[in-house]
């Protein structure tokens, strides 16, 4: 079901504007400011979150995001591995 969509009129810089409708592609300016407003309340809601964590377990250091990203990294590389070696 689609989600029923209101008309608004928002003010932007020009250079802005105009580079966004050079990007929207066959989908429209609408569709393009639509999707870019979305990820900006998803890093919100994210960035809420890690407050919310970070008030209660204190912050997460560079070597603690750096080992995580490490771990990531090493899955999607045994991942891309056991996917080439089951063909």
């Amino acid at each position: 079901m689609i989600d029923p969509t209101g008309k608004y009129s928002i003010t932007m810089p020009r250079d802005i504007a105009e580079a966004a409708k050079a990007r929207s592609g066959p989908s429209g300016l609408s569709a393009y400011v639509a999707a870019a407003v979305a990820r900006q309340i998803e890093r919100d809601n994210l960035n809420e979150l890690i407050q919310v964590a970070e008030a209660e377990h204190g912050p997460v250091t560079d070597e603690e995001v750096q080992a995580l990203r490490d771990q990531l990294h090493q899955a999607r590389r045994q991942q891309a591995q056991s996917g080439t070696s089951a063909a």
